[in-house]
């Protein structure tokens, strides 16, 4: 008898198995289509903005360093707004129709984009599609890590990354291929326009995927729970092993505190200062100053406008390869180490970047040591810092106001990015190249902030997770 079944019951397994990672590989590249949107939409500002800096009768928007820093940073404040109501809706009516949500904005904001007709138009279309921006970045990494395995959970959520530097390497290129094929006025606007495409994917890639089982049991429809596990894991039995887990979470949830009393413990308090903290720690190293701007960094040391957008192709490319790297890395090494490593190669790469502006000629050589010291900060910022920042938001907080303080911490992040977009042309043209120097020091402030807060959560489980926070802080 055994001769008969147990082949029959192998193959069952094996077919659970396929039929789970087949759905888990679509549910991640869905939601990762908002990474790749919310990637191409802050990259693509670099390519467009030496076009949209030409007066109006060429074509351009006529931009100065305020009105440049201004609709670099309306997008980003548009994105703090979006990630802080996103973590809401998603508490309240679910990771998927808040995805949705964001799509339609995505596809709104964009074409706005590509059609405004004065710098008054762009900051609000590019507000706009921050807000899409913004959600897309609070919201997927959580969708993510939710329906993971604690076994599967850093690899995956790291796609949500590598979807985003994909994103912008396919600004790059674009800006770049679209500079040299087409000669016409208003070449921005194609170049902004394109950004409707992922946006329509994901919308119409939300009909396709499953509910965040998660979500689903923080409602207490565990039996709703356990049906989308059983499509999600490996075995049934797996399934039901995480569902009695979520059931016994939930209970302890219940009897402990509720939202509003548990959002003023100490150790919760404590869990989102040390968000926010990352969220400074990854903007201050001055990583978007690069992806907004290099172009215009490069133009200084006088490289051509076509020559400095075929250089950024390289930042694309370099946050490509360090993705995936990391993505390994972070299979392998914690994530205090990581950060540390990449956050000690950062200051070395801003300062050694200051100096290179500061001492060095004006020439071919110039130019690309400056970009050498790019090129290297990059790396590590995006093998290091950058996929262990979305990790820890997706798996930082108690699954009761996971939602709510992911967007809250998220939303932060976006402001400080936005100080950064802003302030930078501002702070390039009164204090010139030692800019780079302050990020330097403030970067060594980050490296003390990681050191001495941030817990190690590498090999638990959400919940794990969540009771290790709760007795270590």
């Amino acid at each position: 008898m055994s001769s008969t079944t147990t082949p029959y019951a192998a193959g069952e397994v094996s077919e659970q198995k396929s039929a789970a990672r087949r759905l888990i590989f679509i549910s991640v590249l869905v939601a990762t289509m908002g990474a790749l949107a919310f990637g191409y939409d802050t990259g693509i500002i670099a390519g467009a903005l030496p076009f949209m800096t030409l007066p109006v009768d060429q074509g351009g928007l006529g931009l100065n360093p305020v009105s440049e820093g201004l609709i670099t940073a309306s997008l980003i404040v548009g994105a703090a707004f979006g990630s802080l109501a996103s973590g809401y809706l998603s508490d309240r009516f679910g990771r998927r129709l808040t995805l949705r949500v964001l799509a339609v904005l995505f596809i709104v904001g964009a074409l706005g984009t590509a059609v405004a007709p004065s710098i008054a138009f762009m900051v609000a279309a590019r507000f706009v599609l921050g807000i899409a921006v913004g959600g897309g970045s609070a919201t997927v990494p959580v969708f993510i890590a939710e329906i993971a395995g604690p076994s599967k959970r850093a690899r995956l959520v790291s796609r949500n990354e590598l979807m985003i530097v994909s994103g912008q390497l396919l600004a790059y290129v674009l800006s770049a291929v679209l500079a040299a094929l087409l000669h016409t006025p208003g070449i921005w606007r194609y170049m902004l326009a394109i950004a409707t495409v992922p946006g329509l994917f994901l919308l119409i890639g939300t009909f396709f995927v499953p509910a965040s089982p998660r979500w689903l049991a923080s409602k207490g429809r565990f039996d709703d729970a356990q049906h989308v596990l059983e499509q999600l894991r490996d075995s049934h039995a797996e399934a039901h092993r995480e569902v009695e887990e979520m059931k016994t979470q939930a209970k302890q949830a219940h009897k402990r505190v509720p939202v509003g009393e548990l959002l003023r413990q100490r150790w919760v308090v404590k869990l989102l200062f040390i968000g926010v903290g990352l969220g400074f720690t990854a903007q201050f190293t001055g990583v978007n100053a690069f992806m907004y701007y290099t172009p215009i960094i490069l133009k200084h040391t006088g490289m051509g406008t076509n020559a400095a957008l075929t250089a950024t192709i390289g930042n694309g490319v370099v946050s490509v390869i360090a993705t995936l790297l990391g993505i390994w890395a972070i299979a392998h090494y914690g994530r205090r180490k990581l950060l540390m490593t990449g956050l000690v190669i950062v200051i070395l790469a801003q300062a050694s970047l200051g100096s290179v502006l500061q001492f060095m000629p004006q020439n071919l050589t110039q130019s690309y040591a400056a970009l050498a010291c790019i090129l290297v900060f990059l790396l590590f910022m995006q093998m290091c810092i950058a996929p262990v920042y979305w990790l820890l938001m997706s798996e930082l907080f108690p699954m009761q106001v996971r939602g709510l303080l992911t967007g809250v911490a998220v939303s932060m992040q976006w402001l400080f990015n936005a100080t950064v977009a802003f302030l930078f042309p501002i702070a390039i043209s009164s204090l010139g190249n030692p800019t780079f120097y302050v990020f330097a020091a403030i970067n060594l402030g980050s490296l003390l902030f990681v050191a001495l807060c941030l817990p190690e959560t590498r090999g638990k489980s959400l919940e794990q997770i969540e009771k290790h926070m709760k007795k270590e802080l």
